[in-house]
């Protein structure tokens, strides 16, 4: 069994598909080692397991609303893009989305996934309560009444339970208009860089840091917002664009300012196209939105060496939360994506050298993607980082749910002989 992009194959004895949350509490009691699989779309082992993998796609797919609390209820193996048609059904809506509307709605926040917008939080930022299975089999809710616990929690990489389930909060439906404006200049990007991620909802650069000029900027913005057809020397594209430019925009969200609902707009790609596999790798670090133009400067001076390797770059934000493992943890940011061509040798080669440039601007990786698990310095990165630590060897002192990436970076715990 393989990961989304092909890149890795999983490391588990068997597979289970329980089919109710009783099930899969009894697989966990009985493992020795378990982890639980979404969607997939991660690019590294945290995810792995030499024991058990179960995969939730066979339990009940609940989505139900609560407009008394406005909030819904959904089950962890629930895409974004199934609950978001429920969601738009009932007139209500989720504050944002990542770039793909297929991933699972559990993977997306255990890992700190997100979307776009200096004043959006990342997709655990709706999170009001957190189902789980601990090691022992226990089930338990834990909601923003139980403080440090439900912090730890949200963003809990797998090592604190397997979510089976999650409240997020929700708001009236929204309307949205999506533009894509073509070569911004570097040198004014960098100069009005905090008013140009601000000119939306929702702002994306695409790049590959070569050249003079920002290749693309999408703006998805509210319906009242105004329409930009200009922004610091970018113009607007006067055709439906990919990311890529070589690429045809079929598959992505519709653009050139035609109105459409929220769960149309803010995912760069369509729910109805199912995204290739195998065809890409990808990275990300999340730092302090105050270091972005050093930092991309700096990023720019390795363009000799990125631009061969990358498809493209995507330059986004996100709000500050809470949750002691997010990227944004305490801190309005800047995220640095990397979608790199199949070519993981060449790319694990060229990471320690980007990671050594970002390390002064404080930039934390995205769990989910390709990082240098040793190249880091988690408690000076995460404050709370020894108290997660802490709870996950308090929880899981056999290491149920760990894994070598897992160990990499939590340290073994005392009581699993390993």
């Amino acid at each position: 069994m393989k990961n989304w992009a092909g890149n890795l194959e999983y490391s588990s004895a068997r597979v289970e598909r329980p089919e109710s949350v009783a099930e899969l509490a009894q697989i966990v009691e009985r493992a020795a080692r378990v982890k639980a699989l979404g969607s997939r779309h991660s690019f590294n082992r945290v995810g792995d397991t030499d024991g058990v993998h179960v995969l939730l796609d066979a339990l009940p797919q609940h989505i139900a609303l609560n407009a008394d609390r406005n909030t819904v209820r959904v089950s962890g193996g629930v895409s974004y893009g199934a609950l978001c048609r429920t969601l738009e059904q009932s007139g209500v809506a989720i504050h944002n989305l990542a770039s793909l509307p297929h991933i699972s709605v559990a993977g997306a926040v255990q890992t700190g996934t997100h979307g776009s917008g200096v004043d959006n939080p990342s997709l655990a930022g709706a999170v009001q309560s957190i189902d789980l299975v601990r090691p022992s089999g226990e089930t338990v809710t834990l909601s923003r009444e139980d403080g440090d616990e439900f912090l730890a929690s949200v963003v809990g990489l797998g090592a604190l339970g397997i979510v089976t389930g999650l409240e997020l909060a929700v708001q009236p439906s929204f309307e949205m208009r999506q533009r894509v404006l073509e070569d911004l200049p570097w040198e004014r990007a960098l100069a009005a860089f905090p008013e140009i991620m601000s000119s939306a909802y929702s702002v994306s650069l695409f790049t590959n840091y070569a050249g003079d000029t920002i290749s693309q900027v999408w703006l998805k913005a509210l319906g009242s917002e105004p329409p930009l057809t200009d922004l610091f020397g970018a113009t607007a594209a006067l055709r439906p664009r990919h990311p890529l430019p070589d690429m045809s925009a079929e598959n992505c969200t519709i653009q050139l300012d035609e109105p459409g609902q929220w769960l149309d707009r803010l995912p760069h790609f369509r729910h109805e196209f199912t995204p290739s596999k195998g065809e890409e790798l990808q990275s990300e670090f999340i730092l302090p939105l105050e270091h972005a133009p050093d930092a991309l400067q700096a990023v720019r001076s390795l363009a000799n060496k990125l631009a061969p390797l990358l498809f493209v770059s995507e330059i986004r934000t996100g709000a500050a939360d809470e949750f002691w493992l997010s990227p944004f943890y305490k801190q309005q940011s800047v995220a640095l994506h990397f979608t790199w061509k199949p070519l993981q040798a060449e790319v694990e080669a060229l990471l320690p050298e980007l990671e050594d440039l970002l390390r002064p601007f404080g930039a934390r990786p995205h769990w989910g993607k390709l990082f240098s698990p040793g190249g880091h310095d988690w408690e000076t990165l995460y404050p709370r980082f020894a108290g997660f630590r802490s709870l996950a060897s308090s929880h899981d002192p056999e290491g149920k749910f760990r894994n070598a990436l897992l160990d990499s970076i939590l340290g073994v715990p005392a009581a699993s002989g390993r």
